[in-house]
């Protein structure tokens, strides 16, 4: 089956497009939504979509099965929730919602009109992810014991003049949201779900209201440790993951924005077993990577085809963990995951 698709927003929606006409067989591109008709219009010549201001016109148009948001973080929740009031299925940028509350609404909204969410990251897919999962089945790795994430990105005044970034309001968090968040839904993925955390998050690099450097610590539901230090003063910008288990350690290249698309480093702990881990690392295909195999994976899913996609539970953990971030933060308190939805601090991201 092919889906039919709005985007609406033509900024990160230029790299979900390429996703999309990776993908022809799978995917219509009816309308680039976006109020720069400039900035809509080039995307939109390359995938032979509509160009349109208003997002009713794409919640309107029966044609169209699969919204997708890529607007300014503030409008996420509601724009999901619309779409899916509409009879859409949706896509979702990062992050999903401003508090855990909201998260849960979405949830609840999809749950009563039969449509699905799928939040984006992009960062589970690539060779490498899959070559790790793949171990990981087979029980080659061991039990998670230590990881480490550094997300050191460079951001400046000129990243800044977006009058949304940086702000409360609209942003809705700092370098813990917008940049971390892919490398943490990978310790969820590839480690085991996050049980406490304790967090220091400061503000040193520009001056904005939100975090741009933080340091983490975290312990996983089977008792690994996780640290990540994330700035967004470095010199370049670097990703890169070191994850110990038992049997094997595994260690990311340093791409920000596609690290599984890297081969990664495994090294079994016995040296005896290191060319059958060889073998079995050299033999797993090479899938599609980024966005296109994210939307693959989603087709699949609405498709009612075997799937490994980014479900809405996936987003609404990615919120509450950084809910639990933000509330160490500020009271210097060791959180447990799940969050109490009752303690409203902890269920929303901004300041109170």
């Amino acid at each position: 089956m092919t889906h039919c698709v709005a985007i609406l927003g033509a900024g990160i929606g230029a790299e979900h497009l390429a996703g999309y006409l990776a993908l022809p067989d799978r995917f219509t591109v009816a309308a680039i939504c976006d109020r720069d008709e400039a900035r809509a219009q080039p995307l939109a010549a390359k995938a032979g979509a509509a160009v349109v201001a208003e997002i009713a016109h794409c919640l309107g148009d029966p044609s169209v099965d699969l919204i997708d948001v890529c607007l300014p973080p503030h409008l996420h929740a509601p724009v999901t929730r619309a779409a899916l009031e509409a009879g859409k299925n949706v896509i979702c940028e990062k992050p999903l919602a401003p508090s855990l509350i909201e998260a849960d609404a979405i949830a609840e909204t999809a749950a009563r009109t039969g449509r699905r969410v799928f939040p984006v990251f992009q960062y589970r897919y690539g060779r490498a992810v899959t070559v790790l999962r793949a171990l990981r089945e087979r029980g080659m790795l061991g039990a998670p014991h230590v990881a480490t994430i550094v997300t050191h990105w460079n951001r400046n005044a000129a990243y800044y003049a977006n009058p949304w970034r940086g702000t409360w309001q609209h942003e809705m968090g700092g370098a813990v949201l917008s940049h971390a968040i892919h490398a943490h839904d990978l310790i969820g993925l590839l480690f085991d779900p996050i049980e406490s955390v304790s967090a220091m998050l400061a503000t040193r690099i520009n001056p904005i209201e939100t975090e741009d450097c933080a340091a983490i610590a975290m312990r996983t539901a089977g008792g690994a440790l996780v640290t990540s230090s994330i700035t967004l003063g470095g010199a370049d910008d670097v990703t890169r993951l070191r994850l110990v288990y038992g049997d094997v350690t595994v260690e990311s290249g340093s791409a920000p924005y596609t690290p599984a698309a890297a081969d990664w480093r495994f090294v079994a702990r016995d040296p005896s077993r290191q060319d059958a881990l060889d073998a079995l690392v050299g033999a797993e295909r090479r899938p599609h990577e980024g966005f296109a195999g994210y939307l693959e994976d989603v087709a699949d899913a609405l498709d009612g085809r075997p799937h490994t996609a980014v479900t809405l539970a996936d987003g609404v953990a990615s919120i509450a963990l950084a809910a639990a971030i933000y509330h160490a933060d500020r009271t210097g308190e060791r959180v447990r995951l799940p969050l109490d939805r009752s303690l409203a601090i902890a269920a929303r991201l901004a300041p109170a």
